[in-house]
């Protein structure tokens, strides 16, 4: 029997290291992204494994376009899992100590409310079924704010209250909810960074902990998990402590390349 699981942001980094590591046979894979090159360059990889492939190059913030979009594929394949994995990041530096407002914007824009235009449209088909797998990538930066990237972990801290909030609801109707918060992962997002990044991992390793988690349909895959329950600590720990620890000199965050327009 065929599996169908959705992925966006299937073109680079998180997204498309889980898309490969899912490509075998008796799947199907849909497979959401922006760059029609990277997208065709991934869909053919991943039909190489064995995996059936269905790609659009769609933009998360393009709410009618991404349920229109995800209803059609459903319609022929219905999805049982969604993992809104597509995202950007933004941060400050010295001589910038808040993002900008074009950049908050389109952090909020795409990591926040690409996630909600991904899961709104599955949820639709998936309740009416009662079964079915959601899962969004939210970040460990979602769970205490930091200095050199407040729009990001503003963003993915919506994500963790938006999953969990809707986890309890959706379990009584056979849904399950997952909320991945990885730590630092090689992906192109973090490559121009500076800035120190403990116990750093692979992307192909960070999808692998995500798969394994998802078939367990865990609510929470965290990791690495020392740096999650450090911070989970510093949330109660004096607010002054937590700030000075994480607002390090030196830190340069690059602005993302970004913009409110949605491309054609």
């Amino acid at each position: 029997m065929s599996h169908t699981v959705l992925i966006t942001g299937a073109t680079s980094g998180i997204g498309r290291a889980l898309a490969l590591d899912y490509a075998a046979r008796d799947m199907n894979l849909l497979l959401i992204g922006r760059d029609e090159a990277r997208l065709a360059d991934i869909a053919d990889l991943c039909r190489a494994r064995g995996a059936e492939i269905a790609s659009g190059r769609l933009d998360v913030r393009d709410r009618e376009a991404m349920a229109t979009w995800i209803a059609a594929r459903d319609a022929e394949n219905p999805i049982d899992l969604a993992i809104a994995c597509a995202g950007i990041v933004s941060g400050t530096n010295a001589e910038r100590p808040l993002d900008t407002e074009e950049a908050l914007r389109a952090v909020l824009a795409v990591d926040l409310i690409g996630a909600v235009n991904t899961i709104e449209p599955v949820l639709a088909v998936m309740r009416r079924r009662r079964r079915g797998h959601v899962a969004m990538v939210g970040s460990l930066a979602g769970l205490r704010g930091f200095p050199s990237s407040p729009a990001y972990s503003m963003a993915k801290a919506a994500v963790h209250a938006y999953a969990e909030g809707i986890r309890p609801a959706l379990a009584r109707e056979g849904i399950a909810v997952s909320l991945i918060a990885p730590g630092f992962v090689t992906t192109p997002l973090n490559q121009d960074l500076v800035a120190p990044q403990p116990l750093k991992m692979s992307a192909a390793k960070a999808a692998r902990l995500i798969h394994a988690g998802l078939d367990r349909r865990k609510p929470l895959i965290a990791f690495p998990l020392i740096l999650y329950m450090g911070l989970r600590l510093l949330t109660l720990m004096p607010a002054r402590f937590g700030d000075w620890l994480l607002d390090r000199p030196g830190v340069d965050v690059p602005l993302t390349r970004e913009n409110e327009k949605i491309e054609p």
